[in-house]
């Protein structure tokens, strides 16, 4: 299993990625209904508009009252016998429509007016001519409905001119008609385009097209006759002021000042190519809060790449729908969403790198104490583990810095297999921790790990052999700072010992200075909250299992699992010890008498704590149980350790020869870590010796605790004691064990303990045994 270097991930739903796609959604509903939103999508018309620049259609051609007609004309207003020449010209040239944007609604000289209706009538109701309300004055806003004169009416069509700019004065749509004089009538561009629609509702002008496409003749070359009447053959033409003296000019976004008739021009183009609507901004919205919710849940590059690239394809879609499609979708309100998004993801992707700059060890890319201080867990107590490297300076001045960064490394890589889903963090130079899970048993869990850390480490194509302590502290998961310096304490004080793992003092202390935690032991014994694990034995010369070691586990409702080596010296001092070993001594007298239909000759051996060996309330109740069982008493093996049988021999003897009296055969655990002498060895009613761990795991390569094993086991054969060697951990251990002719092996290597159901199931397939 490998540690990732460091805390980024690609996919992170975290509870600040919710929260920017509602602020993101607020952003947009605010940019979709206030003013600004609106002023913002007429910002973005004029580049949407440039970038997909289309020529206009030809179908329509402006006849331009322009300054050279101004010139050669002179007077103005001009003569009406001036249009009616145009209309003539136009008619003979076979215009399909001529239309007026010139006001006819005022008499100017007789005659020409005269001739002006004379050329109407001539046009059969080829001409239309133009309505439009006006202001009463600036300070009656009140509307005047103009209309062309009474005598020009008759053989015309009339159309609106009506435009209304946008409220930053630029023209951006045209009414598809108005009402004038109370009578509906047509804008000229929907004339020309022969296009319906309804009163009063405008539709988007195409600014893409280019006002210079649009064919243009000049207004005083079409009078004298002087034009190619191809050029109007079949077409609409629209006759209006162009001139910048005669004013009639609006603004529009892409192409700036324009004339009015130029703006008519364009708004019938957009007719020709089909009517244009405006869609919802719930389109683009929808859109743009399905790219939200998936951009926020990025990191790092895909974050900013997949925001631009949304940008893109947004903007390019509205595109797509406006120019294909005609219909065009406010864009204020996606873009503002997705901008949004991306610069608050942006700003929480800075901040999070600044604080896991500060949270992440430099030289290994691996969490450091900072970000251990900070970790929320999810029960309120919690057991931190510290794992100290005592040749870590060594390490380094063989290695240097960098292979010896990668040491760490491969040791966190080896604690990750325990610590089971949780972050192994550097909490300081030299050490290492980690957070057991709750429902693992502490003591099993690092014995389990003893043998893989004792593994020589490879870097850099050497082996090193690496030396750790461990310490470990149980308490509240909101001090973690206090359990680091108390597991960190711990570890020390094992490596000063010689231990490999050592609790701290403080657990022991404050759990001891519970009110509750005793009372709470005798509610698990009746409710069933202890539990009895079993490890088995293996016998060397038969390569088989033939006992097992009952160990107590306590499954607590809150705290998760409860070390024995914390609870058991409480019960000891709280005098609770005898009735938690009489329910291990029913547990396991029950299970024996299950077990031993298939597996007769498995013994079950069972700890007794010295302070028992003199009770005789629990000496008695230890012959009531095996008197009312059908186990026999020689199936149960007792263990005493060397230290208890010492602290009082007379006692000791005394006990330890009631329990061989009834057949239990007796061993001394943890043998060589008292001062027994041989005397008391030869006084004593033993079956067997179990020689502590601290020598065994060693003796393979440590010269002097092999020589003790060694002569711990001739010196038990030559008394007629088995032996049993705990604390075997790998291959090399079993076969040093082997050549000195050890009975029986325990330990890891074998089997960690078990509960009752996967115990049966090893004795009933004993070839899944790594021996």
């Amino acid at each position: 299993m490998r540690i990732a270097r460091g805390l980024t991930a690609a996919f992170d739903p975290r509870p600040s990625s919710w929260a920017i796609v509602g602020t993101a959604a607020l952003v947009g509903l605010l940019l979709a209904f206030l003013p600004i939103g609106a002023a913002i999508d007429r910002t973005l018309s004029a580049a949407r508009f440039a970038l997909v620049p289309q020529v206009a259609s030809g179908k329509v051609v402006v006849v331009e009252m322009d300054a050279q007609s101004a010139r050669a004309i002179k007077r103005w207003p001009w003569s009406r016998a001036h249009y009616a020449a145009v209309v003539d010209h136009l008619r003979r040239a076979g215009a399909s429509a001529i239309v007026f944007d010139v006001d006819f609604s005022s008499s100017a000289d007789s005659p020409g007016d005269t001739a002006f209706a004379a050329a109407l009538e001539r046009s059969a109701g080829l001409v239309a001519l133009p309505t439009f309300g006006q202001s009463a004055n600036s300070a009656d806003q009140r509307t005047i409905d103009a209309l062309p004169l009474a005598m020009f009416r008759a053989p015309v069509a009339l159309a609106s001119v009506s435009i209304q700019p946008d409220t930053d004065g630029q023209v951006r749509a045209m009414p598809f008609g108005t009402v004038t004089a109370g009578v509906p009538r047509p804008s000229l561009s929907a004339y020309i385009a022969q296009t319906s629609g309804t009163v009063n509702v405008g539709f988007p002008i195409d600014m893409s097209i280019d006002p210079a496409t649009i064919p243009r003749l000049s207004f005083i070359d079409v009078r004298n006759g002087t034009f190619d009447p191809a050029r109007v053959r079949g077409r609409a033409v629209l006759i209006g002021a162009t001139a910048v003296e005669m004013g009639d000019r609006y603004a529009t976004p892409l192409w700036g000042v324009i004339p009015g008739v130029v703006v008519q021009a364009m708004a019938a183009e957009t007719l020709l190519r089909g009517v244009p609507v405006n869609g919802s901004a719930a389109v683009p919205f929808l859109l743009a809060f399905l790219i939200v919710a998936g951009v926020v849940r990025l990191r790092s590059a895909a974050l900013f790449a997949t925001v631009a690239v949304a940008l893109i394809l947004v903007s390019g879609a509205a595109l797509l729908a406006q120019h294909a499609l005609l219909v065009t979708y406010p864009l204020a309100a996606a873009l503002g969403m997705l901008t949004f998004a991306g610069c608050a993801c942006g700003i929480r992707e800075v901040a999070g790198r600044f604080r896991d700059q500060r949270m992440i060890d430099a030289a290994t890319g691996l969490p450091n104490g900072l970000s251990l201080a900070a970790e929320r867990f999810d029960s309120a107590e919690c057991t931190l583990v510290v794992v100290h490297l005592a040749n870590y300076d060594s390490l380094v001045a063989v290695l240097g810095s960098r292979p010896s960064g990668d040491v760490l490394l491969r040791i966190a890589d080896r604690l990750a297999l325990v610590a089971s889903g949780n972050r192994v963090y550097r909490a300081a130079d030299r050490q290492l921790a980690f957070v057991l899970p709750q429902d693992e048993p502490v003591d099993d869990t690092l014995d389990g790990l003893r043998a893989i850390l004792l593994q020589a480490v490879e870097v850099s194509g050497r082996k090193v052999d690496v030396a750790v302590a461990l310490g470990v502290a149980t308490g509240a998961s909101t001090a973690i700072e206090r359990l680091l310096a108390d597991a960190a304490l711990a570890a020390e004080q094992a490596l000063q010992g010689g231990g490999f793992w050592r609790r701290s003092v403080a657990d022991d202390g404050g759990l001891e200075r519970s009110i509750s935690l005793m009372g709470e032991l005798d509610t698990a014994l009746v409710e069933g909250g202890i539990e009895v694990f079993y490890q088995p034995k293996y016998d060397v010369r038969t390569a088989r299992i033939t006992s097992t070691e009952a160990l107590v586990r306590w499954r607590h409702a809150t705290r998760g699992f409860i070390g024995p080596d914390l609870f058991i010296p409480l019960a000891e001092k709280t005098n609770r010890i005898a009735p938690l070993t009489l329910h291990v001594l029913r547990t396991v007298v029950r299970d024996l008498s299950g077990w031993r239909t298939a597996h007769g000759a498995v013994t079950a051996a069972v700890n007794i704590s010295a302070n028992l060996l003199s009770d005789a309330a629990f000496n008695a109740e230890v012959e009531r149980i095996l008197g009312t069982s059908d186990v026999p008493a020689t199936a149960l093996v007792f263990e005493v350790t060397e230290s208890a049988a010492m602290s009082d021999p007379t006692s000791a003897i005394a006990a330890l020869k009631r329990y061989r009296a009834l057949g239990i055969a007796l061993s001394m655990d943890d043998y060589g870590t008292g001062q027994s002498t041989l005397t008391y060895l030869k006084q004593l009613p033993l079956n067997e010796l179990k020689i502590d761990r601290s020598f065994v795991q060693h003796a393979h390569v440590n010269r002097a605790d092999g020589v003790l094993v060694r002569s711990t086991i001739e010196l038990a054969h030559d008394l007629g004691l088995k032996v049993v060697a705990e604390g075997v951990e790998d291959q090399a251990c079993l076969d040093f064990l082997k050549t000195c002719g050890c009975d029986v092996i325990q330990g890891y290597f074998i089997s960690r303990p078990l509960p009752l159901p996967q115990l049966l199931a090893l004795l009933a397939d004993p070839s899944t045994l790594a021996a």
